[in-house]
């Protein structure tokens, strides 16, 4: 963990206690655990001062729920005192395997159910907390940003709703459009990416990448995603491409225009490993019909990364993809909700997020800068030179 001594000498702002929704309590017993750890290990902690009250604890989750009433509708409990404590609320608004009752029906709940789950318990908190803070890895309604017509606002709207019930930070992952915290100019909003996790899983799944730029290319799938490419192609030391989308603005599909081709702009691929970064997959059709361009490109494997897995049509179309030699290895991270039977496939790793996020939250609980964390070059670099090396490195 980067800066360890400046978070021994700093004083937390308060009691640090994190409120996993149903939604995300798997990743926070996981980031609980860390955190856990963490402090225990701390040095020079003065256990007889005040202000370190509750610093050192077994367990820093909230004890609270979000039942139903058989008409749907719901409430937040919160089953123990927040009263000036620093609260960090997690939250996964895309795990839709959760379900509740509505008039003898099973309901799988929506973003919208679980958007609203989380303005419950804001609310349960009843304004006592020292300090809210909301992580939210995917963005609810990240992709509905700005207005093209006469239409709604929806993400802007939700970080505006969140600010008026007292939030005072926002945590997220990988936004489509970092742009839209505009709409709350005096809050706090902070937007992370995983460069660092992806590299580490690809490292330790592939023994026999020689990444420089004879041999690997870091290519961006769109030209929204060409940020995250260029950083990720530099930090590599390797060269970068772009595939341009065409679509068809006549039509919409599913709420967006159909893409009608893929353009590729860029170096060779002949005989290079690929390294295809973005943000989520969706459906996964646009993200299989770059792979297989690069592999009829002559591309010798193709890695795709994306932040969040969503495979909203499931995973039959990545089946067969992988039969067909499309593909080589999908890698996501656990920030969002992922089917059971992902786990299951062989072209599936998983990009474990919970140490980086219990980092996050651990500084920001103690009000310390996040340049270290937010810009993990160097830390790439460190375990990039190692598996060149073929050392043993460690996260």
């Amino acid at each position: 963990m980067p800066n360890v001594r400046e978070l021994e000498n700093a004083l937390p702002v308060a009691p640090l206690k994190v409120l996993a929704m149903e939604s995300a309590e798997t990743i926070g017993r996981r980031v609980n655990n860390y955190l856990v750890e963490f402090r225990k290990n701390m040095k020079n902690t003065r256990h007889d001062d005040p202000a370190f009250q509750g610093y050192i604890e077994n367990s820093y989750l909230v004890d609270a729920s979000s039942p139903r009433f058989g008409s749907g509708e719901g409430k937040g409990i919160i089953r123990e005192s927040v009263r000036g404590k620093d609260l960090f609320i997690i939250v996964d608004v895309c795990n839709h395997s959760l379900t509740y009752s509505i008039n003898g029906y099973t309901n799988h709940k929506s973003p919208d159910d679980n958007y609203q789950d989380l303005k419950r318990m804001i609310a349960s908190a009843a304004g006592k907390a020292h300090r809210i803070n909301v992580v939210m890895p995917f963005l609810y309604e990240g992709r509905q940003h700005k207005r093209t017509s006469r239409e709604s606002l929806d993400c802007a709207y939700m970080l505006t709703e969140l600010a008026n019930m007292g939030v005072n930070n926002f945590i997220t992952f990988d936004a489509h459009d970092p742009r839209v915290q505009n709409a709350t100019p005096l809050n706090g909003f902070d937007n992370f990416t995983p460069p660092y996790q992806f590299m580490r899983a690809l490292l330790d799944t592939e023994d026999d990448l020689i990444i420089d730029q004879d041999h690997t290319i870091v290519i961006s799938p769109d030209e929204g995603a060409l940020d995250r490419a260029v950083y990720f192609g530099n930090v590599l030391g390797v060269n970068t491409g772009m595939f341009y989308k065409r679509r068809d603005y006549s039509t919409i599909v599913n709420g967006k225009n159909p893409i009608v081709a893929h353009e590729f702009l860029g170096d060779s691929v002949d005989g290079k490993d690929v390294i295809i970064i973005d943000d989520m997959i969706s459906s996964g059709e646009s993200m299989l019909d770059t792979s297989r361009q690069l592999k009829e490109m002559n591309a010798k494997r193709v890695f795709i990364c994306c932040t969040f897995g969503l495979f909203t049509n499931g995973l039959e179309a990545f089946d067969k993809a992988y039969e067909n030699c499309w593909f080589d290895r999908v890698i996501t991270t656990n920030l969002t909700y992922q089917p059971p039977e992902l786990y299951t496939r062989p072209y599936y790793t998983e990009a474990d997020m919970s140490k980086f996020l219990a980092s996050i939250i651990d500084f920001m609980n103690h009000d310390i800068s996040m340049s270290h964390v937010m810009t993990p070059t160097e830390k790439i670099n460190e375990i990039l030179a190692r598996y060149n090396n073929r050392e043993e490195y460690h996260i």
